[in-house]
């Protein structure tokens, strides 16, 4: 076995897989020395590289709750969790300057060379991260390109730079292999049935997943610009960004809460014969409560949605002042036509009836899901509008309109 400087360096070297590398931690080798003083003596020389392996500093997330950022001198190494609500697993991944030599990392760490040039998007949530770092160019392919909202990834898509890379569930893993990407950015959301990571991750791919739709707060999931901001080496940019975001919303969310008097507010509508009300944890019980609304389902502490019928939802929500995001129903008339039974919820009788869908396109791209999931500051001010009409008298609505 070689030996040197007590580290068995053939034994760390990193694995290429792919389009990345997927690192090994080193295997420390001690002589045969027949001194137990020696032996020690050389066993604590043998971790001095170890120990040098300490992170230098960490990145402090205000809101941001499921993950980490981890600096080194030779590479930064982001943790992910809670990838979805059964995921017990944490996720690697080592930045490491291009033309750098990988150093040793924990194992099953997937390395990314920075900053990144070619990325790749699973999600449009996406693009809105991207967006706001002006890295849209970078965008070589998506999934689901119909559904993008934004114009110049529209145009991109159009003119053969970004490429579809998935059309429902059917996806082109050689078509992606020879797009060469430095980066693919992908969600989990447990189902194997939808998940597609562990496909790419199997081709060799350098994907990373992203747990920002898991976050309980709004100003949690914009935060996670700084995440997307660590791969195109652009984190001053998001740090500025993100503080003015943060910034904006406290100022509206404090007009908010000196109001005396707070609507009555339900969510959503039956699909698929369910009614999925969010949690009382989850992010949109927040922004409701930070616009100075009384959610019905506030005492409910799930993050996600809770499945229930019309029925049970009527028995609460019959009296309530204002319906949001009842689905994709742009006009009343559409709203009506899918159950007569909304007619006999109070908000409808009195036209109190809201919906996020005033920047959302022919084929059904959205950009409250872009851009609002940057800048929740921009979605506070839509609601504010809506529960406290006089508190924003000269604002515009940026994502909601009135069903009419």
């Amino acid at each position: 076995m070689p030996r040197t400087g007590f580290i068995n360096t053939s034994t760390w070297a990193p694995v290429r897989a792919g389009a990345h590398f997927i690192a090994v931690m080193p295997k420390i080798h001690i002589p045969p020395f027949k001194s137990r003083l020696t032996r020690l003596l050389l066993l604590l020389l043998a971790l001095v590289p170890l120990a040098a392996m300490a992170a230098m500093e960490t990145s402090d997330f205000t809101y941001a709750r499921n993950l980490k950022i981890e600096h080194f001198p030779t590479h930064r190494l982001i943790t992910v969790w809670n990838v979805n609500r059964d995921s017990q697993q944490r996720f690697h991944y080592a930045l490491v300057p291009k033309g750098q030599r990988v150093p040793p990392l924990p194992r099953q760490t997937i390395v990314v060379r920075t900053p990144v040039q070619r990325v790749i998007v699973m999600s449009t949530t996406f693009i809105g991260y991207i967006d706001a770092l002006n890295g849209l160019e970078h965008l070589i392919g998506a999934s689901n390109p119909e559904l993008i909202n934004h114009p110049q990834v529209r145009a991109q898509v159009a003119a053969g730079h970004t490429r579809g890379v998935q059309s429902g569930q059917s996806m082109d893993i050689e078509s992606i292999l020879l797009l060469q990407p430095d980066l693919i950015l992908a969600s989990s959301s447990g189902n194997p049935q939808y998940d597609i990571h562990p496909q790419l991750l199997r081709s060799g791919l350098p994907v990373v997943l992203s747990a920002d739709y898991m976050e309980p707060h709004p100003l949690a999931r914009s935060e996670w610009l700084r995440f997307v901001a660590a791969f195109f080496d652009a984190g001053p940019r998001a740090e500025s960004i993100f503080t003015g975001i943060a910034q904006r919303y406290h100022q509206m969310k404090t007009r908010a809460q000196a109001v005396s008097v707070r609507p009555t507010v339900f969510c959503n509508a039956t699909y698929s014969g369910n009614w999925n009300m969010p949690g009382g944890r989850s992010y949109t019980a927040q922004a409701i409560a930070d616009a100075g609304g009384d959610y019905l389902w506030a005492e409910n502490n799930a993050t996600g949605s809770i499945p229930m019928d019309l029925e049970r939802i009527f028995a609460k929500a019959a009296d309530a002042d204002i319906w949001l995001n009842p689905n994709n129903y742009q006009t009343m008339a559409q709203l009506l036509a899918a159950d007569q039974r909304y007619a006999k919820f109070a908000a409808t009788q009195k036209g109190a009836v809201y919906n996020n869908c005033k920047q959302i396109n022919a084929q059904g791209g959205n950009n409250i899901w872009e851009r609002g999931v940057v800048h929740p500051d921009e979605v506070l001010a839509d609601l504010i509008k809506i529960f406290h009409p006089s508190l924003m008298a000269e604002q515009q609505f940026n994502f909601y309109q009135q069903l009419h």
